[in-house]
């Protein structure tokens, strides 16, 4: 477990103290949790690399989940693959460099998206309906428009369209905060989370949801990872008003959602991405930042089976 995870549970404990049977009670409900208990996979792909991966529920077209920035597999909540995975067949992966995946992050989103389209063959998944969020739904946009035929459904989580004006890197107190080798537990909810009691108080059960898997946990992501992807995030926000265009090509349905106070990938930019594709859609969520779907995990899960199971 990181550092600052180790110092977030260390926090947590002194601000909310539980006796050892509530504690054990916690961690047998949390590991009952279909995602906190299933097994770490490997898949070889064509292009040389083993990718990590996990997968729970059933259903005919996969959903397939993209990570955010320095995120792993464990750093999905289990409340919201849970509840995806009621309906659908949920997986999520680590992509190349990433976690226990082999290989070298790359630097442009463009070559992630080779990756993950790698992946998807590996799997054998002629198509699937691909959920990206942060940094992955830069790369699920990149798929969609790479190898349309790959994709059914898109669902964008926090995130912006190639080329805006003002995405060149984030602002100097969120990558202060999320960018640094050592991210402290403050650092993370800032930008995670609002500044309300109950956000604050959300991402602090999303950590203990996702910090309740103690066997068989993710390789922590690399300072190498770290850097290739905020390379690929600057270079994607570099202002080119003809790259906005090329979203004007991904001609399936697409759910865009955010949360209203997200510091990282402003909502404004969550619009500007919907207007763009032409059958898309926008929900923003109230009273959270960048982790809104993982805070509003209940409300933003049904959304995204109404969205994937509406046959129009």
């Amino acid at each position: 477990m990181p550092r600052w995870e180790l110092a977030f549970a260390a926090q947590r404990a002194r601000e909310w103290p539980i006796t050892a049977g509530e504690r054990e009670e916690q961690r047998e409900d949390a590991m009952a949790a279909t995602y906190s208990g299933i097994p770490n996979k490997l898949v070889s792909a064509a292009n040389g690399l083993d990718y990590a991966y996990r997968e729970v529920g059933e259903g005919t077209v996969p959903l397939v989940l993209l990570q955010h920035f320095r995120g792993n597999l464990d750093n999905w909540d289990p409340a919201l693959i849970d509840a995806l995975a009621a309906t659908r067949r949920v997986v999520t992966f680590d992509n190349a460099g990433v976690g226990s995946s082999t290989g070298a992050t790359p630097n442009t989103v463009e070559e992630m998206a080779h990756d993950a389209i790698a992946f998807l063959a590996a799997m054998e998944f002629d198509h699937a309906d691909i959920l990206g969020f942060s940094i992955g739904s830069f790369v699920a946009q990149e798929v969609a428009l790479i190898r349309p035929g790959a994709v059914r459904r898109l669902i964008l989580a926090s995130s912006a369209p190639q080329g805006a004006a003002g995405m060149h890197g984030w602002a100097p107190d969120v990558i202060g905060a999320v960018g640094v080798p050592d991210v402290s537990p403050a650092g993370y909810l800032d930008v995670f989370y609002a500044r309300s009691p109950a956000s604050r108080r959300a991402g602090e059960q999303a950590f203990q949801r996702m910090s309740a898997r103690t066997a068989e946990r993710d390789k922590v992501t690399t300072w190498q990872t770290r850097q290739a992807q905020y390379d690929a995030v600057c270079a994607w926000g570099i202002p080119d008003h003809a790259l906005l265009q090329r979203l004007s090509a991904i001609d399936l349905p697409v759910f865009v959602a955010n949360g209203d106070s997200d510091p990282m990938i402003l909502p404004h930019y969550s619009y500007l991405l919907a207007g763009l594709i032409p059958q898309a859609r926008v929900k923003i969520y109230p009273d959270s930042a960048h982790g809104f779907l993982f805070q509003h995990h209940a409300e933003f899960a049904a959304d995204c089976d109404a969205f994937l199971s509406d046959p129009s």
